[in-house]
């Protein structure tokens, strides 16, 4: 009987990671894939260009309460400090729900940081800590952007048929951002905390 020589290197190079590979892009951004949904190639383009501008403010108006999270204060940041955490799971899964369906329509979905920050309407907060009724104003005023081109975005993909995007944006979008909405207005609104008026 042969005993077999056992190549360790070999063995040992079969199970290396292939790191630092390259190749070009599979599918540049700006660029659709024609996928089988029954939806004609420019109701596809238009959804993907409106909700690449709708996922840029997303991502930097959940990427704002994440901030306001860790930095709120004073005597409602217990409070503040959970909706706030609260409220920007939801606006990951919104930003979950958006990039999927930018996919689904054939396009490629903005990913990066920097990409969304060339992107966004949001206006860039300070780095540091603001006071609790500014940041709740920064945040009213991001889900007011949000809103405002969600309602117009629907309009137009009902107008072109494109029922998934508008469905989405109707159903997910503009509900949790009003919803959320009225959460935190509710905290800027000028109540006495002891006695009545």
């Amino acid at each position: 009987m042969t005993k077999r020589v056992i190549d360790a290197d070999a063995i040992l190079n079969q199970s290396r990671p292939v790191a630092h590979q390259n190749a070009p892009e599979i599918q540049p951004f700006g660029h659709l894939v024609k996928l089988p949904i029954a939806l004609a190639e420019n109701a596809c383009k238009e959804s993907v260009e409106n909700l690449n501008q709708l996922l840029a403010d997303t991502i930097t108006l959940r990427d704002l309460y994440k901030k306001h999270h860790w930095q709120v204060a004073g005597p409602t940041f217990y409070l503040l400090h959970l909706l706030f955490d609260k409220h920007y799971e939801q606006q990951n899964e919104l930003v979950d729900k958006i990039a999927e369906r930018i996919q689904l329509l054939g396009g490629v979905s903005l990913a990066m940081a920097h990409d969304v920050a060339e992107t966004t309407m949001i206006p860039r907060p300070p780095k540091g800590r603001e006071e609790v009724p500014v940041q709740v104003s920064r945040l009213l005023h991001a889900h007011e952007i949000v809103l405002k081109e969600a309602r117009t975005m629907a309009r137009r993909a009902a107008d072109a048929g494109d029922d998934g995007t508008n469905d989405l944006l109707v159903s997910d979008v503009i509900r949790s951002n009003e919803l959320q909405v009225w959460f935190v207005a509710e905290h800027v609104v000028e109540m006495p905390l002891v006695h009545a008026v």
